[in-house]
């Protein structure tokens, strides 16, 4: 898939229920199998699904597409996801997009470390199916 695709679910197999409504997620994921499953997960609940595997990239499609939530790896090759996040809560027209860190890291303080940086919410890896549900809905259900 190309950086920053949009992708939606076919409006064949599934009834249209609202489609001006549906809310879209950035996923920036460097890790493939990863980036499926978050993926998989949304699309099955009705999300609109934007896909990076670039920290750099995630900005500039961000700008371009405007998601309603951004999930944000924080371990990515090129520049922290922490790094990101504090760029996208610096500018004005997007600091406004909630960021769920989604991360292996689980040492202690590194909760704290993340908030700090920026984001609102923290998944850690493994996930959990339902938890990883219920934090993305509990931001994107919440609104308006």
């Amino acid at each position: 898939m190309l950086q920053g695709e949009l992708k939606t679910m076919g409006s064949s197999d599934t009834p249209d229920v609202g489609s001006q409504l549906q809310k879209k997620v950035l996923i920036v994921e460097d890790n493939e199998l990863n980036m499926k499953l978050f993926n998989d997960l949304l699309e099955a609940q009705g999300y609109a699904v934007l896909q990076t595997r670039d920290g750099l990239s995630a900005l500039e499609i961000t700008r371009q597409n405007m998601p309603d939530l951004i999930l944000m790896d924080i371990q990515l090759p090129e520049v922290s996801g922490i790094e990101v996040t504090k760029w996208l809560k610096e500018d004005d027209e997007l600091k406004h997009i909630p960021v769920i860190a989604v991360t292996a890291f689980a040492m202690k303080g590194d909760e704290a470390k993340i908030r700090e940086g920026g984001c609102e919410a923290y998944i850690s890896k493994p996930i959990s199916v339902v938890g990883f549900l219920q934090t993305i809905d509990g931001f994107l259900k919440a609104e308006k």
